[in-house]
């Protein structure tokens, strides 16, 4: 429950939240002592072997599509696809270029030929799956009996666009008889029962492909035919990549202590692990650690500045805060209180040195688009301050126009082009600063996601209502309701 913490000036008494966070588990001393393995040339040599093994059966395997696709689903799965990002292109070129409409496959091949073209950027319709449908447009009876093509008919499915509307029979129609083959299967297919509940929970679409592959790591080593050669490269990359995932996490915990904002910021939250958890997320491989550096940083001060003004600050010092990172104007923090001091000039610095970076190695000047996002974020934060000392509750529509920006989605991406993408074009920090309805989109999804799944423990902190409490007031309808309509709504 939120706690008021009064505090007292010289002319008046200021009454103050606490969220009661926990401390971070993850000290630095613990995270620097971690030892590391898995690095130097001996484990390279035996990796680049192991690869160009697997380069071989990727390049002159079976000609087969479908013992084509079932590797590529094998090297997405186990993680290790990045390796051979040309050969998996090539083989679904030559896919799409031979009759991908084939009208004589079944259900199972076309399925994974329709995930993995549309998942690597090829058109494919939806009317590939309609000679397996009846007159009545629903989904043929006697496929259920194909569990394997019932799994990648689901998967499948979230890969659809809004008008696809046969994807969506494809989902119910799936989804039925793999929740009854999970429940009631009696053919001893322990693998396939495991890959059906684990699909169910969420769909690979959906899943962190560094967390996948370590669970289907342990899945693979069980198949009855298993290549040892898959096997020994996936389980040997994925111990280099978490190697150097270490080395990220204490560079980032180095620096993180070295902002003392986990010491002058006790009211904030200290999760610096989390947020380099949520950028690994993103990007994994090893190439992109100056992007998973760089994002961890954003997303650490993305945390605690929400925290200044969801639970700290008071509406006069946010409205300063928020004054000054527009004005970009390091000579101003005189004005500030002394802890948002520290918060200011740590993200002025921390934005200048990316900007450093990019001005450096792509001879272009980024800090006013960085600046520029920090300052719209700041206003949706101060927006929702505005609502909460003042009792307002917005409508849905209100709510959202305001939380794609509160969200940090559009603060996050700017960021993550920056330290990413080669070459960086004004052209394309322009499109992102009209926040284009990809971005705006997937900011509401994040949020409604958010909110369904917190909404109730930040309301119990003091904090601002979220989606559901502004439906439930705006229509007059219970909590299950309004939670039942955001999960509709946000899928």
């Amino acid at each position: 429950m939120a706690i008021s913490t009064p505090l007292s000036t010289e002319n008046q008494t200021i009454v103050r939240r606490d969220a009661n966070y926990h401390p971070s588990i993850w000290k630095d001393e613990y995270l620097q002592s971690i030892p590391t393995q898995f690095q130097g040339d001996t484990y390279k040599a035996r990796a680049d072997r192991l690869k160009e093994e697997v380069r071989n059966l990727v390049n002159i395997g079976d000609d087969d599509v479908l013992s084509k696709l079932e590797l590529i689903d094998t090297l997405e799965r186990l993680g290790i696809y990045y390796h051979f990002e040309d050969e998996i292109h090539n083989i679904l070129q030559n896919i799409h270029n031979h009759g991908y409409m084939d009208k004589n496959q079944d259900l199972y091949t076309t399925s994974l030929k329709f995930i993995y073209l549309r998942q690597h950027g090829f058109d494919v319709p939806q009317d590939i799956f309609k000679t397996f449908m009846d007159d009545q447009g629903k989904f043929k009876g006697e496929l259920s009996k194909d569990i394997n093509a019932m799994l990648y008919l689901y998967e499948a499915s979230y890969l659809s666009t809004p008008k696809d509307d046969i994807m969506d029979e494809a989902r119910d129609f799936s989804t039925k008889y793999l929740k009854e083959y999970a429940e009631k299967n009696n053919d001893n297919n322990e693998f396939l029962k495991k890959l059906v509940i684990h699909s169910l929970q969420l769909p690979l679409r959906w899943k962190v492909v560094s967390l996948e592959a370590r669970w289907f790591i342990d899945m693979y080593e069980n198949k009855q035919d298993m290549n040892p050669t898959l096997l020994q490269f996936a389980k040997l990359d994925y111990n280099i990549l978490q190697a150097i995932h270490l080395e990220d996490l204490k560079y980032t915990s180095r620096w993180w202590k070295s902002t003392s904002l986990v010491e002058k910021l006790s009211f904030a939250r200290d999760r610096l692990v989390e947020n380099y958890i949520w950028s690994l997320g993103v990007t994994f491989e090893p190439h992109l650690q100056y992007s998973r550096r760089v994002n961890t940083k954003v997303n650490a001060l993305i945390t605690v500045i929400d925290d200044v003004y969801d639970v700290y600050g008071t509406l006069d010092e946010l409205n300063l805060f928020t004054d000054i990172v527009e004005r970009w104007d390091v000579n101003a923090i005189d004005e500030l209180p002394e802890y948002m001091k520290i918060c200011f000039l740590t993200l002025f610095n921390s934005v200048n040195d990316m900007g450093y970076d990019a001005l450096k190695n792509h001879n272009l000047n980024i800090i006013h688009y960085l600046r520029n996002t920090w300052v719209v974020l700041c206003k949706a934060y101060l927006k929702e301050s505005i609502w909460y000392n003042n009792g307002y509750i917005p409508t849905l529509d209100e709510y959202l126009e305001n939380a794609c920006n509160s969200i940090a989605d559009p603060t996050m991406l700017i960021h993550a082009y920056a330290s990413y993408s080669n070459p960086l074009t004004t052209e394309a920090f322009e499109y992102l600063e009209t926040n284009p309805n990809i971005v705006r989109f997937s900011s509401m999804i994040l949020r409604l996601s958010d909110d369904l799944g917190t909404s109730s423990d930040e309301l119990k902190r003091g904090d601002n209502p979220k989606s559901i409490q502004c439906y439930m007031h705006e229509k007059g309808v219970s909590e299950e309701k309004a939670r039942e309509y955001i999960s509709l709504f946000s899928e």
